[in-house]
């Protein structure tokens, strides 16, 4: 899909040297999916005191292989 944009060419042309991107689109596309992927992450910021946990569950015990006793 064809876009055209109005992207500050300095700021454009920083991020193609810093990324070492082949491209100014390669540029564009890693800085648009790192954005997606940041965004994502912070959604997880969100269960922080939401998640129920036993604390006396015996996490280490779940590890073992079922022929050890």
């Amino acid at each position: 899909m064809a876009t055209n944009l109005d992207i500050e060419p300095e700021l454009l042309n920083q991020a193609v040297k810093v990324g070492g991107h082949p491209s100014k689109r390669a540029a564009v596309e890693a800085a648009l999916t790192e954005y997606v992927n940041r965004r994502k992450q912070m959604e997880i910021l969100k269960l922080f005191g939401q998640v129920e946990y036993d604390a006396k569950y015996n996490y280490k015990k779940a590890r073992r292989r079922p022929c050890e006793s």
